[in-house]
């Protein structure tokens, strides 16, 4: 991706990439993980720009937190597409601080959307930072209230009432760890897709991703995941439990068309 972005007329920040080899699958899609990628990348530079990024942040001991995602496959782009990726940030509502995504093709065709839910933590503590504390940090009249998805990224649990099945146990390693030394928030989706039955996965286009950031992991940890899959207002519906110490430590529901 490109680290020359620029901000437009109505606040969102901008860049232009090219769909590379390394991230689209056997069926030259996008992966899912790929879009977290770029999505994760693109709010720390337009954080960064705006002054309320990573390295402002942590002046102050705090630092960023992802705890909800969802986003939604329009048109899913191919490798050697040539996209545009926006994000702008919509202040504050409750605990959650929000950014919105939206990925298009040249002409303007939305590929994917997406909306984000975070808190700030503190770094020595890690307990939440008062959302009052954070706008602080956020330039007056730098907000967009655009919504490429109207509603908020939902809460995910696995089903109720339902027994998911125990699928592996994965040992956090490293190339699960970010910067900071915990597993990268699209790992976890690399391991819920992982998690799918290959009969969905290769074969059935994702439609929709949700994913709750429930718990850190970090370098040895073993995470057990489980997976309960069933058909729902016409597509196939798979949620994904990542479990640490016998606490969620992720919970992601993909949608697949049938």
């Amino acid at each position: 991706m490109k680290q020359n972005g620029v901000f437009t007329s109505d606040n969102k920040y901008e860049t232009e990439f090219i769909v590379p080899c390394y991230d689209a699958d056997s069926r030259f899609f996008m992966k899912p993980s790929a879009f977290m990628d770029h999505a994760q990348e693109m709010a720390y530079l337009a954080a960064t720009y705006l002054g309320f990024g990573y390295d402002d942040l942590q002046k102050h001991h705090t630092a960023w937190v992802l705890s909800r995602f969802e986003y939604r496959f329009i048109n899913t782009p191919k490798w050697r597409d040539s996209l545009k990726l926006q994000t702008w940030h919509k202040g504050v509502d409750g605990l959650f601080a929000l950014r919105d995504f939206r990925l298009l093709y040249e002409d303007g065709t939305p590929a994917i959307v997406g909306t984000s839910s975070w808190l700030v933590i503190d770094v020595e503590t890690r307990r939440m930072v008062r959302s009052d504390e954070c706008e602080k940090l956020v330039p007056p009249g730098s907000m967009c209230l655009d919504d490429a998805i109207e509603e908020r990224a939902p809460k995910v649990v696995m089903p109720r009432g339902v027994e998911p099945e125990f699928v592996k146990d994965h040992v956090v390693g490293y190339s699960d760890l970010d910067f900071i030394g915990h597993t990268n928030n699209a790992r976890y989706i690399v391991w819920a897709m992982n998690a799918i039955d290959p009969s969905i996965t290769f074969d059935h286009n994702v439609l929709a991703v949700r994913i709750n950031f429930n718990k850190e992991t970090t370098s040895g940890e073993t995470v057990s995941l489980y997976r309960f899959c069933r058909e729902e207002a016409g597509r196939i519906v798979c949620t994904v439990e990542g479990r640490a110490a016998g606490k969620a430590a992720f919970v992601a529901e993909i949608d697949f068309a049938l």
